[in-house]
């Protein structure tokens, strides 16, 4: 049977004939001598025993300081050397740039225009605080909101000063508060493998929770539910907190299900996305010696998109900073602290706070985001420095003073004007297609137009909607024509059935107490227990008190059930028996991914299938294993002075970890193999962050963007032309506006007008090359027609986020993921083409993680064979000898 490892050599099975998968290791620089042993003292050997057989030359003690300067600024292997002097962190900037690097004391908002260079300013200013102020890395925490924005900061800051910037805490939200919960796990009643449910699994959860309650799901959705929990979590209130606030029936039903949901959340030792956050604050408020020993720590935080926080990320900020508005501890009637905790916690100084946003680009209230935190921020720190940045080092002046005009139409907004010293460039080009397929015709000609006179590759253009369910007709064409593209946030990749299956056999090894991906392989492959028998189950755990795991153990005790399901069940727990003795020989995430591709049959069963779809489902678990084979060669490091809380970095709860943190921006597709690259496609929200010299903004219509539902309320207009102005923003070169006179809606013709959007530019930095069919419709009506299209966000029109290729063929793997590697062949070593190692009682070994042992007992033979290993301080374990990383010696 063909192995998912093929062609991707496992780490720490190296073949000697193909040579070592481990990477060189890093060069030494060049001013780093090697130890010597210690020379004896100079007086130690009497001058006149030296002889000077020849003269020493007059220039000899003489230094050419041109030429050291140059060499200091690299190292030995041609790498730059570290900025260390302060000035230089200052080189190139602009006054506001630099006064923003340079600021101290008060609390900091830098207001930062879209291509202002904000991430230079958060990156110089980190690099100025080590360099210059004498902070320590370990004091500062940095706060993105995508794991690509944080890992390129710190690049960036480690380039400027070294490794010493490893120390730091530069992650996203939920990447920060995930490594405080591990380390304060047991003060919140759970253990530090706890499980993250990703949207799927809370909609899972929430829809037995609502089964458990008898509850129609006609007249109360769990999706409907899920998302106002969501929304109430967001706002900072528990279940016990809603439940005393619900007034009407409907809020009663939601108050019940958010209690159950809570409940069977901790029996899993799961928190969902939302919860994440909400703990964390909950953590520090509860707990005055968890905020003091945090306060202590970070002294300097700095957060990034401001804008974007929602009020829990709001007030996290304020309990780790100390602000004004942090959390009031509780006083005696005499004014004294009940909690002398929190006696201690008022005498910290409040932490160095600086954040970085732009009103003019807050796009997510839909996910709980005020704008109202930047927009009062003054008020909330009342001797804070506001800073603007409106130099433009991106955009051509044309595109800017487009986005200029846009936004300026919403009120109540800083005013800010965003200028270049660079070209004026070309002008933004606009088009009126007779439909949406004219519309995609003319993007792909015009595509065809750059590539061919070798203004543009297909990598530098991206092309924005305002929903999902407008990437239909641009896939269509593009796969006629030929043109590789790719979509960005459709059906991602983890979300993927088969991907969401496997990772749930890992999650459950992982956490054994984790009801919802239990229940989710539980007959995945079929293995005979079907809704009954779990039904069964679950009701044995509910009269026993006991979770839905320590049911499937206890199978002999359920009432009325099959003795065929019984004998399902019980291999199924023999199953997870000895996947968990994989797990717990010291194997890696992509070991234990591999056997449990192959014991459980998951993976013949698709190979054996005649289905074509099947087939791409075992390339998706083959790109799995890729994924889990670079965690393996490249785990990361754990920060300097975190200590050893948290899942051991390269273990299978951290890989876990890891892809539970992904992101669809964090996902954008690298160039090809001839570096032309593929057409990027995405909503306006996904393209936050990210810039492209050729961006064509399609379906500016009333009713399709602005969004039908923002029509008439002044709120969701106004953040409808940030988006619009997000969305001009994105563009360094060349900027495209579509629009079509008729597109289809439901199966009807659906006639819209021009985007309000495209009035508000001036004519004069528009050139249009089409602008309608000769008899273009009414331009405004009303009624059912009218923007009837809007309400749709489906996926891409049943594409599963696929692109498409060269030749018009699909890219497989799907949403944000690049096409699995293509190869069967047997070039290199995998765990299943290992020989089992044969071991004795007495024998000793060596294993990766535990180190020397002693085999003190054996049993089984073949792929069976199992060891019985003491390693002295590390214990006593069994491991499976077929998946084990153990050497005899």
């Amino acid at each position: 049977m063909s192995s998912l490892f093929d062609d991707l050599p496992l780490p720490g099975f190296e073949d000697p004939a193909v040579g070592s998968s481990r990477p060189a290791a890093e060069p030494v620089p060049y001013d780093e001598e090697p130890p010597y042993e210690e020379a004896p003292p100079y007086d130690a050997v009497p001058y006149d025993a030296v002889p000077f057989e020849e003269e020493i030359p007059g220039d000899l003690f003489q230094t050419d300081f041109a030429a050291q300067d140059e060499r200091d600024a690299f190292y030995r292997n041609g790498a730059a050397r570290p900025v260390i002097d302060p000035a230089q962190l200052l080189e190139g900037m602009n006054d506001p740039q630099r006064e923003a690097v340079l600021h101290h004391g008060s609390p900091v908002l830098i207001v930062a225009g879209a291509g202002s260079g904000k991430t230079r300013v958060l990156t110089h200013r980190i690099a100025h605080l080590l360099a210059a102020r004498g902070v320590q890395p370990g004091e500062i925490l940095a706060i993105t909101f995508t794991n690509k924005a944080a890992g390129e900061m710190r690049e960036r800051v480690e380039a400027l000063v070294g490794p010493r910037a490893r120390a730091m805490w530069v992650s996203t939200f939920h990447s920060a508060c995930v490594r405080i919960l591990r380390r304060e796990s047991k003060l919140l009643g759970f253990t530090s493998s706890f499980s993250i449910y990703d949207a799927a699994d809370s909609q899972r959860l929430m829809a037995l929770v609502c089964r458990d309650l008898d509850l129609d799901p006609k007249q109360f959705p769990p999706k409907s539910f899920t998302a106002k929990i969501s929304n109430l979590k967001n706002e900072l209130i528990d279940e016990e907190t809603y439940a005393d606030q619900a007034a009407n029936p409907m809020e009663k039903k939601l108050a019940e299900a958010y209690f159950l949901y809570q409940r069977r959340l901790r029996e899993a030792n799961a928190l969902d996305f939302d919860d994440i956050i909400m703990t964390t604050v909950n953590l520090l408020q509860a707990f005055p010696d968890v905020a003091e020993h945090y306060r202590r720590r970070f002294r300097h935080i700095l957060v990034d998109e401001y804008q974007d926080t929602n009020h829990a990320q709001y007030t996290l900020v304020r309990e780790l900073s100390g602000g004004t508005a942090a959390h009031t501890p509780k006083l005696t009637v005499d004014g004294d602290f009940v909690n002398p905790a929190d006696a201690r916690l008022a005498q910290i100084p409040p932490a160095e706070l600086c954040v970085v946003g732009d009103a003019d680009q807050s796009i997510y209230a839909f996910r709980g985001a005020t704008i109202r935190n930047i927009l009062q921020f003054e008020e909330d720190y009342p001797n804070a420095t506001t800073i603007l940045l409106e130099q433009n080092y991106r955009s051509t002046q044309t595109i800017l003073s487009a986005a200029n005009a846009v936004i300026e139409r919403n009120t109540n907004r800083r005013k800010k004007n965003l200028w270049t010293a660079g070209d004026q460039g070309e002008q933004v080009v606009g088009y009126v297609a007779d439909d949406e397929h004219g519309e995609a015709q003319f993007i792909a000609d015009e595509i065809d137009r750059l590539t061919d006179a070798k203004d543009a590759r297909p990598g530098d253009v991206a092309i924005f909607y305002r929903t999902n369910a407008q990437s239909r007709v641009f896939e269509e064409v593009f796969i006629r024509v030929g043109l590789p593209y790719k979509v960005v946030g459709g059906v991602r990749f983890y979300e993927r059935k088969e991907v969401k299956d496997v990772l749930a056999y890992l999650r459950v090894l992982s956490n054994p107490e984790d009801t919802v991906p239990l229940r989710r392989i539980l007959n995945v492959p079929k293995r005979g227990i079907g809704e009954r028998a779990e039904a069964m189950i679950d009701a044995l755990a509910a009269r026993e008190r006991i979770s839905f795991a320590q049911a499937l153990v206890r199978v002999d005790e359920a009432y009325g059930m099959a003795a065929r399901s019984a004998n399902a069940v019980r291999k199924f727990n023999e199953l997870l028996a000895g996947l968990r003795q994989v797990v717990e020989s010291g194997a890696g995430p992509a070991a234990v991914l591999e056997a449990v591709l192959e014991e459980t049959g998951y993976l013949a069963e698709l190979q054996a299938s005649t289905d074509p779809q099947d087939e791409t489902r075992v390339e998706n678990l083959q790109e799995l294993a890729s994924v889990a084979l670079e965690y393996e060669k490249d785990p990361g490091e754990r920060p300097e002075g975190e200590g050893d809380d948290g899942p051991p970095v390269g273990s299978l709860a951290d890989f876990l970890e890891r892809v539970a943190l992904v992101a669809d921006s964090d996902q954008i597709p690298e160039d090809d193999e001839d570096g032309s690259g593929v057409i990027t496609m995405m909503t306006l929200h996904t393209a936050k962050g990210l810039e492209f010299p050729v961006v064509f903004l399609t379906g500016m219509e009333d009713g399709i963007f602005p969004h039908m539902r923002a029509l008439n309320q002044v709120k969701e207009l106004e953040e409808e032309r940030r988006l619009a102005y997000v969305g001009l923003t994105r563009a360094r070169q060349r900027l495209y506006l579509t629009r079509s006179v008729l597109r289809s809606a439901w199966g009807q013709p659906s006639y819209n007008p021009a985007s309000r959007f495209l009035e508000e530019i001036p004519d004069s930095l528009v050139q249009w090359k089409r602008t309608g069919a000769a008899s273009a419709p009414p331009s405004r009506l009303t009624g059912g027609s009218y923007g009837s299209y809007g309400g749709s966000s489906g996926g891409s029109g049943g594409s599963g986020g696929s692109g498409g290729s060269r030749g018009g063929g699909r890219m497989s793997g799907g949403g944000a993921h690049a096409a699995p590697k293509a190869g069967w062949g047997k070039s290199a070593r995998t765990v299943a083409d290992r020989d089992v190692v044969a071991l004795a009682v007495g024998d000793r070994v060596t294993h990766d993680t535990f180190g020397l042992g002693t085999v003190v007992a054996t049993q089984g033979v073949g792929d069976k064979a199992q060891a019985t290993v003491d390693f002295g301080s590390a214990g006593r374990k069994q491991l499976l000898l077929r998946y084990a990383p153990v050497e005899k010696l």
